[in-house]
């Protein structure tokens, strides 16, 4: 289920590069991480709930080439971004 705009907007204020950014990739990997989260808390709750842990590895998967294109351009806002959402550990 995607996020409500409610819970878009201080994503995206926190995470954008200007003022009327709303896509760009730092954007999307945050987006991606919320809705993985809460996909994550679903399947503990619900353990055979095959088709969400289908969309799950979809979303994980996505979040992964963004990251990857992200470390191959701008490694420096890679590194801002991987310390923002707390993803390496």
């Amino acid at each position: 289920m995607p996020l409500a705009a409610e819970e878009k907007r201080p994503i995206i204020e926190k995470f954008r590069l200007s003022p009327k950014d709303v896509g760009s990739s730092e954007v999307q990997i945050a987006l991606l991480t919320q809705r993985i989260t809460e996909l994550t808390e679903h399947l503990k709750t619900h353990r055979k709930d095959h088709s969400s842990r289908r969309g799950l590895l979809t979303l994980v998967s996505k979040r992964r080439r963004l990251l990857n294109y992200l470390r191959r351009t701008q490694t420096d806002r890679y590194k801002q971004v991987i310390e923002k959402l707390g993803l390496r550990r």
